[in-house]
């Protein structure tokens, strides 16, 4: 029987300094201080169009993590996941100079407009050629709602009622607009678009309210390809409803397995094929041409590591800080509200660690998110890195990974040049791109626009299924997930982190 055959996503953020691992920026080999300029990032849409990389997935969030000590200043002064760039503006140059590799933007339902948004991923997906994808998420910093004009951030399970709202405005601009037809474009007659097949979107609901046309014609999509990386019982349903592919945040293959068949059965329940949903674990891997050359980059990484910018990631993924804990003393959590939590996060770490017996400290947990935290970070040839990738598709039925770098850009060069190529000789990994030059959606489901089967195919034009959506979604302004979620409860260590 041949092998599940994976897809891989380099794994980026726009900001100039480190992102999954701290303070490697230092380096004289890493470039990740150049990450404000252009050059940077068409450098590296060419490497991951010649590694055959199905896309390069940006995560983002306003603001930055202020937790760890009251406030910015640690990320700031360790140049770690601040002096974030807008990736929005960024891809069409790197599509420009690449033709298979796609691109994944991060963007809120919480703080956006849902009629910007939507011309704005129209026009990436025209521009792009069908190259582009949404990674939709909700804002749950404080620092964020403070940034962007309200007195507190809305809380978890509305967001999701929010950002249901929100889908359906934009699936209503996207796909029901204007007809397959509409753009004539006839010279011999003068006609361009046939207005009486161009329809203005009318809706009221409980959070947005908006009467017009989708200012762009359909682009080669329609409606980008959907991310999503929400593992609560309110983001399990929402994915299981609206997600064609979910980040996941987990560290070992059995955490992921119970996550991928929870959202498998709960996609079930909601009439879709299970397997129309793509999973990628985020995956931190050092590779070397041997298993001594890998060990070295291994200790050259952790020379340069910044343990205290990796405890304050940590403190602004579960809003914990950690500040007053002394750096080398095991961490007593018995005066800590939170214990729990952070207890759950050291039984999975240790469930990777097994040979370390040591006792978690911050200094032990800081290091451990400076190089990779709360996913799997092998080191090894191409050879075990690979193993390890087999047995989380054997193990845990996901499709691909979400390829973090630890350094800029080798990690993805040695993914690129010694890793891919294992993976294409055992079969797990495609050696060019299904549709050379297609569509993401193409390339990751076989389909150039919604499956029949997505809940947003029912706002297709002039289907008797998008006139009732659109009559009840105005009745209830929201759409009731419960039902869904009912299905099955996912466990999760944290918070839903990639991004806000």
């Amino acid at each position: 029987m041949a092998p599940k055959q994976i897809q891989l996503c380099f794994l980026e953020i726009a900001n100039v300094g480190g992102y999954m691992a701290s303070g490697q920026w230092k380096r004289s080999d890493d470039t990740s201080t150049k990450k404000d300029t252009l050059k940077y990032y068409t450098d590296l849409a060419r490497l991951a169009d010649r590694g055959k990389i199905s896309a390069i997935f940006f995560a983002d969030w306003f603001v930055g993590f202020d937790v760890y000590g009251g406030g910015l200043d640690t990320m700031l002064k360790a140049a770690h996941q601040v002096a974030h760039l807008d990736p929005l503006v960024l891809v069409s140059a790197m599509a420009a100079v690449t033709e298979n590799v796609s691109f994944a933007v991060t963007q809120s339902t919480t703080y956006s407009n849902p009629y910007v948004l939507a011309r704005q991923f129209s026009s990436l997906d025209h521009i792009t050629e069908g190259r582009c994808a949404w990674n939709i998420v909700t804002s749950f910093t404080e620092s964020s709602a403070h940034a962007l004009g309200h007195e507190s951030t809305v809380p978890h399970d509305e967001r999701y009622v929010i950002a249901d709202e929100f889908m359906d405005v934009v699936y209503k601009l996207w796909e029901s607009s204007w007809a397959p037809d509409s753009v004539v474009l006839d010279s011999t007659t003068g006609l361009g678009f046939d207005a009486d097949k161009i329809k203005k979107i009318e809706h009221k609901g409980k959070y947005f309210k908006m009467s017009g046309r989708s200012q762009v014609h359909p682009s080669p999509q329609r409606t980008p390809v959907l991310f999503q990386a929400g593992t609560s019982k309110s983001g399990t349903a929402f994915a299981a409803k609206h997600a064609e592919a979910v980040f996941l945040n987990t560290v070992n293959a059995t955490q992921a397995a119970k996550t991928v068949s929870g959202m498998r059965a709960a996609m079930a329940a909601n009439g879709r094929d299970s397997s129309s949903l793509k999973f990628f674990p985020c995956f931190m891997p050092i590779i070397g041409k041997t298993k001594e050359e890998a060990q070295a980059k291994y200790d050259k990484a952790l020379e340069n590591a910044d343990p205290v910018a990796g405890l304050a990631q940590f403190s602004g993924y579960t809003g914990i800080d950690l500040a007053s804990f002394p750096l080398d003393e095991p961490m007593d959590l018995s005066g800590m509200s939170q214990a729990m939590a952070i207890q759950a996060v050291f039984a999975a770490l240790e469930a990777s660690e097994e040979e370390d017996k040591r006792p978690w400290t911050p200094r032990r947990l800081g290091i451990r998110m400076a190089l990779g935290g709360l996913h799997c970070c092998p080191v090894g040839t191409a050879e075990e890195v690979a193993d390890v990738m087999q047995q989380w598709v054997e193990d845990a039925d996901v499709d691909g990974f979400n390829v973090g770098s630890v350094t800029n850009p080798g990690s993805w060069e040695d993914v690129v040049d010694l890793l891919v190529p294992v993976l294409q000789e055992r079969g797990l990994m495609w050696k060019d791109y299904a549709v050379p030059g297609g569509t993401f959606r193409e390339n990751l489901l076989g389909s150039k626009e919604l499956r029949d089967d997505h809940y947003g195919s029912q706002f297709k034009w002039g289907r008797k299924e998008s006139v009732e959506a659109e009559k009840a979604a105005a009745a209830t302004g929201q759409v009731d997930n419960e039902k869904v979620a009912e299905a099955i409860e996912v466990k999760v260590l944290s918070k839903e982190v990639s991004v806000q």
